[in-house]
């Protein structure tokens, strides 16, 4: 059931970056979508899909992998000191 629900965390942001691509494509090409009124808005909203969800995945990796102490050391969490 835990993987199942990790696979729907992962391809829901791997949707949303997929259609920021074919935004900013589009844009590219010259054809307006529905919602947007002009190309560049378009292209800027695509921009932010990508890198969010893009985001979201590169940070669901690089957790899972602290988790199981797969990362090199820059990339480890350091421990705060607590006095």
């Amino acid at each position: 059931m835990g993987r199942i629900v990790a696979l729907t965390l992962l391809v829901i942001p791997g949707i949303l970056a997929g259609y920021g691509i074919k935004l900013m494509r589009d844009m590219l090409f010259g054809i307006l979508q529905k919602p947007f009124p002009v190309l560049w808005l378009q292209f800027l909203s695509g921009l932010i899909f990508f890198v969010i969800g893009l985001g979201f995945i590169a940070g669901f990796i690089l957790h899972r992998d602290r988790k199981r102490n797969k990362v090199q050391r820059r990339f480890n969490k350091r421990d705060k000191i607590v006095k």
